[in-house]
């Protein structure tokens, strides 16, 4: 005998019995409006909620160049999934894309986010999109749009992935690529707040260790570095766009250096042109506290240190030498901390791109 069609209704499987709650999910859109309402600009052409974004060239690029970057947070999201903060690192998101745009000269006009969860906690994921948010108002540029995925199976509950992509913009005659660099040229280091969003996955390895060591404690105050270890942590990537825009507007900065992922020997020589070297001092400049703490609580090598993390330095510009102080001054006018921390020199045909030479500034 059939079962009644009532009971086959019942057992037959559904999107949501599957995990996909559409109605939970698609509610969402609202809180999304009103949390990115303050980041648009007079470019944008499209409103949140449609099957993409439209936006327009910025009306004085005479000759424009589109730049576009995507990036992540990497493995920092592990670190905030077991603090339980989540309203920071939609801030390294954007940062670690629109600081990537603006080396080139670029401005950033859209960005577009990406979120995915096994399934949608609306605190999490409202938390994150705040950051994103912030971010894009601490860059200047619209939060355009984005995608917001429940993904059960792919994730485990309570992770969270976070990417971002974004699009600049910039004249033709003003794009930076190190090209101009030359023997004699500054490098003006933009200081940074700690690890920004790189060499998680060696942090969390400390942290874990000194956990079940019993000699860390995420949430203690710590004296040295004035707020719990996890706050210090957790602390979001510094966005260095409005500065670094300030700067190509009224001087010639002939290359810019995002230092993320591999340290100074990872990206200084990513943009040197043949024929030339850099050579760094890495005791002209103070180090977060941060720093400190993983070399002791790690007994991390100094070349470890500068292979992964930024040391201190998030940004590297290469300037004139004759333009070199004002160009510290004005940063300090806009709030930026800035050092002289190497120079450029001639390079041997079979000589190295970087030289990592401590102390060699104090004795010039």
């Amino acid at each position: 005998m059939s079962s009644p069609a009532g009971d086959d209704a019942n057992s037959a499987p559904t999107y949501a019995k599957a995990g996909v709650d559409l109605d939970h999910d698609e509610s969402f859109i609202d809180d999304v409006k009103e949390i990115v309402r303050g980041t648009t600009r007079p470019e944008v052409l499209s409103s949140i909620g449609g099957f993409a974004g439209m936006f327009k060239t910025p009306e004085r690029y005479k000759d424009p160049i589109w730049v576009a970057a995507t990036d992540g947070v990497g493995t920092k999201l592990s670190l905030a999934r077991q603090i339980g903060r989540y309203d920071t690192i939609g801030i390294d998101c954007v940062a670690m894309v629109v600081n990537d745009l603006v080396v080139q000269g670029a401005e950033p006009v859209v960005f577009l986010d990406y979120l995915a969860m096994s399934k949608l906690d609306r605190k999490i994921a409202s938390d994150a999109l705040r950051g994103l948010a912030e971010g894009c108002r601490r860059a200047g540029c619209a939060l355009l749009g984005g995608e917001t995925a429940t993904m059960p199976g792919v994730y485990r509950d309570g992770d969270l992935e976070v990417v971002g992509f974004s699009v600049g913009v910039v004249d033709r005659d003003n794009m930076i690529d190190g090209s101009s660099i030359s023997e004699g040229d500054v490098l003006l280091g933009m200081a940074s707040n700690g690890f920004h969003s790189n060499g998680y996955s060696l942090v969390r390895h400390v942290v874990d260790q000194g956990i079940q060591a019993g000699t860390v404690d995420l949430f203690a105050a710590n004296e040295e570095l004035n707020t719990t270890l996890a706050s210090a942590l957790i602390a979001p990537t510094r966005i260095y766009v409005k500065p670094i825009l300030n700067l190509i507007r009224d001087f010639k900065i002939n290359g810019i250096i995002h230092i993320t992922g591999g340290g100074f020997d990872g990206n200084i020589p990513r943009i040197l042109p043949s024929g030339v070297q850099a050579r760094l001092d890495t005791d002209s400049w103070p180090r977060p506290g941060v720093y400190d703490w993983i070399t002791r609580q790690g007994e991390l090598s100094e070349e470890e240190l500068l292979r992964v993390f930024n040391c201190g330095i998030g940004m590297v510009l290469v300037v004139p030498r004759d333009q070199a102080d004002e160009i510290s001054q004005r940063l300090e006018g806009l709030g930026e901390r800035s050092y002289r921390i190497g120079e450029i020199e001639r390079r041997e045909p079979d000589g190295p791109s970087l030289i990592i030479d401590p102390g060699y500034l104090a004795q010039k």
